[in-house]
Order: structure tokens, then sequence, then C-alpha cells
């Protein structure tokens, strides 16, 4: 029986603001691939999205009335997942314990739909928890179990371009190069994680790689990189300095050195040349970070925690971040001492203080950004920016 495939948001949306604000739950990466990805290796189908409204214009419902598997768009797939997911009969459901994990429906449900557990009282039950992301700290902190996974998948069955005799290569047979990339005079070591270097991706002379390391297709590691795995840099990048630990979803910049420990960097961001963040507080305490749903901080039960950045946000030379900042979407943050801990989206400032940044600014900047990219900002895009920037009045207390 020929069926279709949905990635629904549940109340982790919220939860994972400010990276989810521009994209379903499903389109935030970690390992190689973004959640939505692997579903659509592993099931061999293309994968629609059950998001917030305001998403729903750029991430639409297919048009379907054949049957419909629900999944939902936290949870990354093992084998154990996989398995009792394709078990799944019509009118059948999975969960683990108040989380859906999915649901065979008879037809698609319409967007009103709450995918929730009150919505199938007899789902069947996992034993054990699958992997997923509920809050952002847990990008990082599983980008390693979750880059082992897709290195699997991504380079099963097949065999690496040539790795250049220029470089010095730690355990070869896990290093992997697309067709089109780039890789002279560089150190890679492989022995404590997988290499992944991406179609078309480039890594500059000089650079010191340590995996697990992902490095997608068409970017680049700019000379003299230092990187410590796990770290994931998506599409279209470009990334230099010091980098441990951290996940770019694509199309953003760091160009330049200074370090980046611990963090998760949204797309079409910049940051500065020499700019900083803290991962780990002076007195070793547990790192809060600030949360949407609670409007305030919380505790992540970590040591090590350092950046998360929104969409289109940017920052300006030496900016010094502190250990645990949330920056919102599309803030631009300048100036010396440090920033508070949470910036909210359409901030203009730092640590002298802030004004609103304009939306038609900011869109306009986000213009240029992406035409050097050579993508357009869309009216749909524009949309869901003033959405945000709506949505994210109150929190800009200036």
């Amino acid at each position: 029986m020929e069926k279709h495939v949905i990635l629904f948001d549940d109340s982790r949306w919220a939860h994972l603001l400010p990276l989810t604000y521009t994209r379903p739950v499903s389109l935030i990466r970690i390992g190689i691939l973004t959640i939505k990805e692997k579903w659509e290796k592993i099931l061999s189908v293309n994968c629609y999205f059950h998001t917030k409204d305001y998403l729903s214009e750029k991430f639409p419902l297919p048009k379907y009335k054949a049957p419909c598997l629900l999944i939902n768009g936290g949870v990354l797939p093992d084998k154990t997942v996989v398995k009792r997911i394709q078990s799944l009969k019509v009118g059948d459901s999975l969960a683990y314990n108040s989380t859906l994990i999915a649901a065979y429906l008879p037809t698609q449900p319409d967007s009103s739909f709450l995918p929730n557990l009150e919505a199938f009282p007899s789902a069947q039950r996992l034993s054990d928890e699958p992997l997923m992301v509920f809050h952002p700290w847990d990008i990082f902190t599983l980008n390693g179990r979750a880059f082992e996974i897709d290195f699997e998948m991504i380079t099963f069955s097949r065999k690496s371009q040539p790795i250049s005799p220029t470089n010095n290569v730690l355990n070869p047979e896990r290093v992997f190069v697309e067709e089109g990339a780039k890789v002279e005079c560089a150190t890679l070591n492989a022995q404590t994680g997988p290499i992944y270097i991406g179609a078309n991706a480039e890594v500059m002379e000089g650079s010191l790689v340590r995996g697990p390391f992902a490095l997608c297709e068409s970017s680049t590691l700019k000379l003299g990189a230092k990187i410590y795995g796990p770290t994931t840099i998506g599409p279209g990048c470009k990334v230099g300095g010091e980098v441990n630990n951290s996940i770019f979803f694509g199309n953003s910049n760091k160009a330049h050195d200074g370090f980046l420990g611990n963090s998760v960097i949204g797309e079409w961001c910049n940051i500065g040349a020499d700019s900083n963040n803290s991962n780990l507080k002076n007195n070793y305490a547990e790192v809060k970070l600030w949360c949407y749903v609670k409007q305030s901080f919380v505790n992540t039960g970590l040591q090590f925690c350092g950046l998360i950045m929104g969409d289109h946000s940017k920052c300006g030379i030496n900016t010094m971040f502190n250990t645990g900042t949330t920056v919102g979407v599309s803030a631009n943050i300048f100036g010396d001492g440090f920033p508070r801990n949470f910036i909210p989206c359409f901030s203009w400032g730092g640590a002298q203080g802030y004004t609103v940044y304009k939306l038609e600014k900011a869109l306009e900047t986000a213009q240029k950004v992406m035409e050097r990219r050579g993508v357009l900002l869309e009216k749909i895009d524009i949309n869901i920016l003033s959405k945000i920037f709506e949505l994210s009045s109150e929190q800009r207390h200036f």
C-alpha cells in the first residue's frame, strides 16, 4: 500500500527556539544531515511537514488522500525505531513515555490536527528512548552519536575519492571525500571519529581537523583552521579559527580567527573577525540558557555550553559572548564588552544597550547577504521574517 510521510512538530518546536522560528524541527542539522534528510534516505521517500501555520506556506502539506505515516520531526532514525515504525499498520501508533513517535493514519490529517499522544491512547510503546532533540543544547551534545549513524549510511558500499598525498592523514579508512572536494596540506585525524568532506567543499592548507567532522557541500575551511569534533559545518559556509563541538546549519560564515565552542549557528549568520564565545563558566558551574517557553533561564545540566544563534544574525569584530548566550533571529550585535546572555530577535546594539532593528533594514540586509550566495529573498521568506518580528515584539524591552 502506497503512503506518504509527514514529519510533525510537537511541543519541542517552542523549546528549540530561536532555531525553529524559521523552520520545522526536522530541518535541524545534527550529525551530517538534517533530520528530514535522514528519514528520506532511510525510507527512500520524500518527506513533508506538519508545522506552525505561518511556516506552512513555505513548508506545505501535500495534497494527498492516501494513507499517511506521521513521524515526530524531533526523532532521529536509528535501527530500533526505524524497524518499529516500518512494522506499523494502518491505525497503529508508537510512543515513548508521553511522546508520540509515529502514527500510521488511513488518510492525511488537515493542518489543524494536533499530533500528540492524547489522540492515540492505544499507542504501542518503545522500551528504549530513541535518539531525539528537545532543547537547543541537544544538538551539539548528541552530534557525535548522530554523526556515526549518518557517516555509515552515507558511505555504505561507496568509495571515497582519493586523498591528496600532500595531507597528513591518520586512520584514512574513516575519511570520506566526495567528488569535487579539494583537500591539500591539511592534517586529518580520524582516529577520534570519522571525517566527511562534501562535494565541492575545500579544506585549505594548514587546517588541523580532529574527527568527528563534516564539511558539507560547497563549504570552505579557511587557512590554518583548528577543528575539534564532533563538529558539523553545513553547506555553503566559510569557517576559520578554532571551533569545538559546534554545528553550522548552512550558509553562515565564521571566516576569521576566534573561538567557537559547544554552539549552534543557524543559517545566514556571520561571526565577525576575532569574535569569541565562552563555553565554560569561571566557577565551573552548570550553565543556564534562555528558554522561550518558560521566559526565563533554565539549567542545561551541562558544564560546557556556548552560543545559540538564530538565522540571519550577525556580530561585529571582537564580539565577546558569555557562557550560555542565546541570540534570536535577525539580531545585529557590535561594540565592546559582553552582550547580555539573551538577545531577542531584531535587536540592534550590544553591551552598551539595544534598540529595535527595524524590519525593513533587517530585510534589506538579508537580501544582500543571500544574493551573495545567488539566493533570492522571496516574498514567502519576507512573510516569515515579518511574522517573527511580530511574535518576538514582547521580548524587546529596550
